[in-house]
Parts: C-alpha cells; sequence; structure tokens
C-alpha cells in the first residue's frame, strides 16, 4: 500500500520542493497531491479522500477535513499555530523528518492496513557463547560489506546492554517508542524511526531508552519486532546478547545464518566447544551456522564446513575497526 498524501499551502515553490522530494526518495511509500489555494483544497476534498495530510493553518479553519484519515498542521518557522488538536509538523526541516513524522503517526490510524509489500530481507544473526569476542564488531563489518554489494541493509542491536550508540549518531527516535507499536502498523512505524548512518550506508534503529525496555519484550514480541523490521530492506543483520534463553532460540529459529563468533582467547574456545557438545540448540542450527574466527583465532576442527577468518585490525577506534574487517572475505 502507498499513502495517498496531500500538501496544502500557499507556498508553491515549498510545496512543490517537498512533493518532488517525497515522490523521488519515499515513491514506495507515498502518493503525493498538491493544493495552493483554500477554494481548491474545497474542491479536492469534496471529490477525494486522502489519507494523510501536511495542512497549514488557514488552510485548515477553511474547509471540512473530514475526508483526511489524518490531518496534520503544518507551522512555519515562527512556532505560531492555531488551538486544534492536531499534531503539529515544522516546516522547512529535513524532508526525511517529515516523512518519518507522518509515518510515525499514521501507523497508529493504519494499524488495520495492509503492509507496504509483502518483500522480506534476509535474517543474519551475529551471537557468541561468551562476551568479548567481537559479536558486535562482527555484525557491522558483515552489514557493511553487504551494503558495498549493493544491497540495502539494516542493523538491529538486541543486545541486553545496546552498543548502538558507539558506532552510529543517536538522537533519534529511540526503538523503544517501537515497542509500544506492537499492536499497530509496526512495519511503517519502523520505517519511520530507521535512520541511515552516512559513512557506511547501514541503515539502524536508535537504542532504547533504558534496560528494561528491551528486555521485558517476550518471545513474540521479539518475532514480531524482527518480521516487521525484515520488510523493506534486503538484509537484516541481529546482533544479540551472549545468553541462549528462549528468546534468543526462537530468533535463531527465523533466523537464515547464524554468524557463531569466537575469538582466540581461551574463554571462548572452551564455550564455543561446550556450547556445540552440550547444548542441543546447536543441532537445531548447525546446517545455516557460520564460524566465524574472529581477532587471528584458530579454532581446532568443529565440523562445521563454513568459516570464515578474520585478523586482528590494530585500532582503538571501533568505527575503523569494523569499517577495516568490511573489507574482508565474508563468503563461505
Amino acid at each position: 500500500m502507498r499513502i495517498k498524501l496531500l500538501i496544502a499551502t500557499a507556498e508553491v515553490d515549498y510545496a512543490e520542493h517537498l512533493s518532488n522530494i517525497l515522490s523521488e526518495k519515499y515513491a514506495d511509500i507515498f502518493t503525493v497531491s498538491v493544493c495552493s489555494s483554500a477554494e481548491r483544497l474545497k474542491d479536492l476534498l469534496a471529490a477525494n479522500s486522502y489519507d494523510a495530510a501536511l495542512i497549514e493553518q488557514s488552510f485548515e479553519t477553511a474547509t471540512d477535513l473530514k475526508s483526511i484519515r489524518m490531518p496534520l498542521e503544518l507551522i512555519d518557522e515562527s512556532g505560531t499555530f492555531s488551538d486544534s488538536n492536531l499534531k503539529k509538523v515544522r516546516k522547512y526541516q529535513r524532508v526525511s523528518a517529515i516523512a518519518g513524522t507522518v509515518m510515525e503517526c499514521f501507523a497508529d490510524v493504519g494499524k488495520q492496513l495492509p503492509s507496504f509489500h509483502a518483500s522480506k530481507a534476509r535474517i543474519t544473526v551475529s551471537w557468541a557463547p561468551s562476551g568479548g569476542v567481537g559479536k558486535t564488531t562482527v555484525a557491522l563489518a558483515y552489514a557493511a560489506q553487504k551494503v558495498l554489494s549493493g544491497k540495502q541493509t539494516t542493523y538491529l542491536n538486541l543486545e541486553d546492554f545496546s552498543s548502538t550508540s558507539t558506532y552510529f549518531q543517536e538522537g533519534g527516535k529511540s526503538i523503544s517508542k517501537a515497542f509500544e507499536k506492537l499492536e499497530s502498523n509496526l512495519q511503517m512505524f519502523l520505517r519511520g524511526i530507521r535512520r541511515q548512518d552516512g559513512g557506511s550506508g547501514i541503515s539502524y534503529f536508535c537504542g532504547p531508552d533504558n534496560y528494561d525496555d528491551m528486555n521485558i519484550l517476550s518471545s513474540e514480541n521479539i518475532e514480531t519486532l524482527i518480521n516487521a523490521c525484515a520488510v523493506e530492506t534486503d538484509e537484516l543483520v541481529v546482533d544479540l546478547s551472549s545468553r541462549c534463553d528462549k528468546r534468543v532460540q526462537s530468533i535463531f529459529e527465523l533466523a537464515d545464518t547464524v554468524l557463531l563468533v569466537c575469538d582466540p582467547s581461551a574463554s571462548s574456545q572452551v564455550r564455543l566447544r561446550q556450547f556445540m557438545e552440550q547444548h542441543n540448540v546447536f543441532g537445531s542450527i548447525e546446517e545455516k551456522t557460520v564460524l566465524i574466527n574472529n581477532k587471528g583465532a584458530k579454532t581446532p576442527d568443529t565440523g562445521i564446513s563454513r568459516k570464515v577468518h578474520l585478523p586482528i585490525v590494530q585500532s582503538a577506534d571501533p568505527i575503523s575497526v569494523y569499517k577495516t574487517l568490511s573489507s574482508g572475505n565474508f563468503d563461505w
């Protein structure tokens, strides 16, 4: 589905600019119409219905808005606006921010509407039975390489304590907001809050507001979240904590590939062996597992046929590390 969006403002140049960018960059999301007079707006609304509309104050009071499913008030830089209960959207900000706001708002009113389309990403999970082995570095290096190969790639951090802010700029809407939309059109809401890193091209979500937000989610909630993230992208890379509870096991079931990460340390090698020999979960994911020997690790024969060997990268900058590793060989 696409959102039928009406832009109603007397500023013709601004309306055309906004319409052109939305039509070019969000063609799969919006069908855009423009109106530059109150009289024309009356005629349009008498003959058509719209899913959403960005309407400046003078137009808002001049006509009946009943044929608009979700009217939004477009305000200028002075911040002056009417006393109506309509949500306010500021002009002249980044078009991506305006588009995100429309999608966020529409996620509730459009929760009964179908999703944009049924395409689904390949899901790759980065996991290890021990911490500190470089799961996140591996996940991001893999994601960055997929971007370089032309794939639209989204990174989803589901660690107990998110490290997203270490690698990407925060400041956008927290993914915690999505947890409040599990019963709404979650796919649309996630599209609205998803950001893209300018350096790597990886799409991502800002970290949760606090620890409990992520950890109170049930296995069913996590499955809903991942399935919604896996639409509108080619590759979804999921970064997990080192536990192996029911939630993690349910994510393994959704995954197409599991990157099982280890490093040269004795603790990593021992826990890897324990997981493979003593945990029945490994048997269920063995066929889709790729062993990632990180930091120059040389793991003895494990029986896993698909392996990747990543070198030690001498840098204190974690961003530099994953970008260096992204030029390595992730073909298996």
